[in-house]
């Protein structure tokens, strides 16, 4: 009996990467490409012009709509649509902000191509795939007694979240308060806390924490 056919979008402005795994997923048995582009903007107009995919695979860091940022936005509007992120960024921290926005697997971009095809079919039928590296990054969370502060360290709200990438432009804290519509006394205060919570202590460290995390990307 034949596979029902999965209809895939392949989101990345890594134009190499994105026509080989394309090529890769085109090959498969069951798997068709219908959708490249490489943002989020262009994701969601081709989805309003045409039949939108099953699954798709979004890189993390694009250029004027990240992958984040269109998990987010397909959770929204198209919860029926399954996303799986492909990212190099693996920390706990980048995994909950994934989990939250409904993304429902995680690759690195370093994936063997059976795992990949692997993670397509799992979460096509299963609606989930974490790979062991990814399960065991989520249950260290909660393995030891120190779990309680390491959760903590790592539930950074959203504006916190917005307040890390204007830490990594050229704007002041002045100037990223008048960004955010805060006082400056909160947004030092925010810092402060940040630096205690992160266990980092200064501008510098909290740009580093930003992008290890990816929260931007350079």
């Amino acid at each position: 009996m034949k596979k029902e056919l999965i209809k895939v979008a392949m989101v990345d402005d890594h134009i190499l990467l994105r026509n080989a795994l394309a090529s890769l997923i085109n090959h498969s048995d069951n798997c068709s490409v219908v959708i490249e582009c490489s943002n989020g903007k262009e994701l969601i107009s081709k989805i309003k012009i045409s039949t939108p995919p099953d699954l798709v695979i979004l890189d993390l860091n694009m250029p004027e709509m990240d992958g984040h940022q269109t998990a987010l936005y397909l959770q929204k509007n198209h919860p029926e649509i399954k996303v799986i992120m492909l990212t190099m960024y693996d920390s706990e921290l980048a995994l909950i902000r994934l989990l939250k926005a409904g993304v429902k697997g995680f690759m690195k971009k370093d994936i063997h191509p059976t795992e990949l095809m692997h993670a397509i079919q799992t979460v096509h039928e299963q609606g989930y795939y974490y790979s062991a590296q990814t399960s065991s990054k989520l249950a260290g969370l909660f393995r030891d007694e120190q779990s309680a502060h390491a959760i903590d360290k790592i539930l950074i709200s959203d504006q916190e979240i917005e307040f890390l990438k204007f830490v990594c432009s050229e704007l002041t804290y002045k100037e990223v308060a008048v960004q955010l519509k805060m006082n400056p006394r909160a947004i030092d205060g925010m810092r402060d806390n940040l630096f205690t919570r992160l266990d980092v202590k200064s501008r510098v460290g909290l740009a580093m924490y930003a992008i290890k995390h990816g929260i931007v990307s350079i």
